[in-house]
């Protein structure tokens, strides 16, 4: 059945007549059964690693929808809180988490194979899901890349500029630097036990890749991703990759190349007539539709949606939005996209 699953043959590089399609935090607050388990887990960590109920929630999207692809159902921070952070949601404002900012902080870092029995549950959800998942179905495991997970850790929350970790890196280059490699270590664990549990592909979420500049950026974003990409590739033959560096702008160029990756997702602040003339020629692209189309709707919806997959149809595409879906969006744009990228 793996040779037919459109999401993997798009990934070896087939075009199709119908792009396959999925959705960045499909599993989400903007569906009312998701909200409904949500609040029977408790909070959003305990639904995390309630593997059960994460299950549950990655597989109410591909019910209602039937996308070709279902992604895990986890955090990109419990990574850190494996290594031994402190991690906790403040209601309506989001992650917070004890900071790594010197040395000290450092040697409070578990081991990156010391990882597997704090994220047992995560595993737990991927083997539940490679059994109940229907056969067509694939199954798509993540992490964060190690320059945005490391901005959290650095800064304890989110930040709009990832100043925190940016001062960081130009005062304590040599802490900065042992905070990356050893995400990206724990990153190649954490990724290839979801294989070993049923993930069929994994994605790499480099979601503040945009703020990091010039050598920065191949340092930082690209070089760990390739890293990681190439041993897990080694561990894990024929295993596909997808990598989003968020925001690169025109350095989407050549990003199969310097990741690894089999797939570049993409945002939407690049044009999808400009990524078939500059980045599809290297391998499959997945997007990049704006995710403000899914509260909106409308025709505009179906025009830029039928524009994107017409841009992209000499070439292997996952259809994809641009970023995660937002919790105000509307559960009939959602359908309404669908129908529009397969012309129902």
């Amino acid at each position: 059945m793996s040779q037919t699953k459109s999401i993997l043959r798009a990934l070896a590089g087939e075009t199709l007549p119908t792009p396959p399609i999925w959705m960045m935090r499909q599993a989400g607050r903007y569906l009312p059964e998701y909200r409904a388990t949500r609040a029977e887990a408790g909070d959003f960590l305990s639904l995390c690693y309630n593997s059960e109920l994460a299950a549950e929630v990655t597989l109410q999207p591909i019910r209602r929808y039937g996308f070709d692809a279902a992604i895990l159902f986890a955090d990109i921070l419990l990574l850190p809180q494996a290594l031994g952070a402190e991690l906790w949601f403040e209601t309506g404002e989001g992650p917070r988490m004890s900071t790594i900012t010197d040395a000290a902080g450092l040697k409070t870092m578990k081991p990156a194979d010391a990882i597997h029995d704090h994220l047992a549950p995560v595993y737990e959800t991927v083997r539940i899901l490679a059994r109940e998942l229907p056969p067509e179905t694939t199954l798509i495991g993540f992490a964060g890349a190690p320059w945005t997970v490391a901005t959290y850790m650095i800064a304890g929350r989110g930040t709009p500029d990832q100043a925190p970790a940016h001062l960081l890196k130009s005062q304590d280059r040599t802490t900065f630097e042992a905070i990356i490699d050893r995400l990206t270590e724990a990153t190649i664990e954490y990724l290839s036990m979801q294989v070993e549990a049923g993930a069929e592909v994994v994605k790499l979420f480099d979601s503040w890749a945009g703020s990091l500049q010039g050598d920065d950026f191949d340092a930082y974003s690209l070089a760990p991703m390739r890293k990681i990409t190439q041993t897990l590739k080694d561990r894990h033959p024929g295993l596909p990759i997808i990598a989003f560096p968020r925001g690169a702008g025109e350095r989407y160029v050549g990003a199969h190349a310097a990741t690894g990756a089999d797939c570049i997702a993409l945002d939407d602040g690049v044009t999808a007539a400009w990524a078939a003339g500059h980045v599809q020629t290297a391998g499959c692209v997945q997007g990049n539709l704006a995710s403000s189309h899914m509260v909106t709707g409308g025709d505009t919806l179906v025009q830029e949606t039928r524009k994107i997959v017409e841009a992209l149809s000499n070439g292997p595409h996952i259809f994809n939005l641009g970023h995660g879906i937002t919790p105000d969006a509307d559960p009939e744009n959602v359908q309404l996209m669908i129908d529009t990228v397969r012309g129902n």
